[in-house]
């Protein structure tokens, strides 16, 4: 499979030596699901747009500093391709602000949560069971870093997993997208430094409860499983249809 990521933020220059950008992130963790993965990147916060749906099988938006209501003309340029990829059925997946952005793309609304910043690790229950979920587990415990969330669905979407601090944490809209509050790609030592990079803007009760979060099990290996099964499956049914 070939994997279009539509890289929306570079990782801060001060972390980069030691956990890489965001497409090293992305390509070590699906490479460690299925070493037969090729990827090309556009850097979409760059300008980079893509124009052709079909240019890779499947497409993944990552995470990213920006919010999808920032009004930059290159996320509502991204917001347009997002809806060309809809519109096709062609197969996608959104991390964090990916998955905010695939909502409002589509008609649905995303907001700053009024509880603050969520870091650290989240720890989230699956409300509803998909085919590709497997291998099969109730809990979906994720290193997360966001403001923004999801707030109203898009038409024809549906929530497969939830927290007390973000209700709609994962969502699938129709058979070919998928988004992702949290973030598989991170490393809980990446979560542990950004959150010390971040000290500033942090309340200092929510640096220390993330921190210390982070000595609980990250369900990463299960999530990329998940989110490979499901872009398998999507691509399947955009080639069959």
């Amino acid at each position: 499979m070939r994997i279009g990521l539509l890289q929306c933020d570079d990782v801060a220059e001060e972390l980069q030596p030691r956990h890489g950008n965001y497409p090293d992130m992305f390509e070590r963790l699906m490479t460690s699901a299925d070493p037969t993965l090729s990827f090309r990147t556009w850097r979409c916060h760059d300008g980079d747009i893509p124009s052709d749906t079909m240019a890779v099988d499947a497409w993944l938006i990552t995470g990213s500093k920006f919010g999808v209501n920032d009004g930059s003309d290159w996320i509502d340029r991204l917001c347009s391709f997002v809806r060309e990829l809809w519109r096709t059925g062609r197969p996608l997946v959104g991390v964090c602000f990916g998955h905010q952005l695939i909502a409002k793309a589509l008609g649905g609304e995303v907001v700053k949560n009024e509880r603050g910043w969520g870091v650290g690790m989240s720890f989230n229950r699956v409300t509803e069971r998909a085919a590709w979920m497997e291998p099969w587990q109730e809990g979906l415990d994720l290193v997360v870093s966001h403001q923004d969330q999801v707030r109203q669905l898009p038409e024809g979407a549906k929530i497969l997993a939830v927290s007390d601090f973000c209700p709609i944490y994962l969502m699938q809209v129709g058979e070919t997208f998928l988004g992702v509050q949290g973030h598989p790609e991170f490393t809980k030592a990446y979560s542990a430094d950004l959150m010390e990079f971040k000290r500033d803007i942090l309340p200092g009760n929510r640096l220390r409860e993330g921190m210390t979060s982070l000595s609980a099990p990250v369900d990463d290996q299960v999530v990329v499983r998940w989110m490979l099964n499901f872009l398998d499956q999507a691509l399947h049914q955009s080639v069959a249809s």
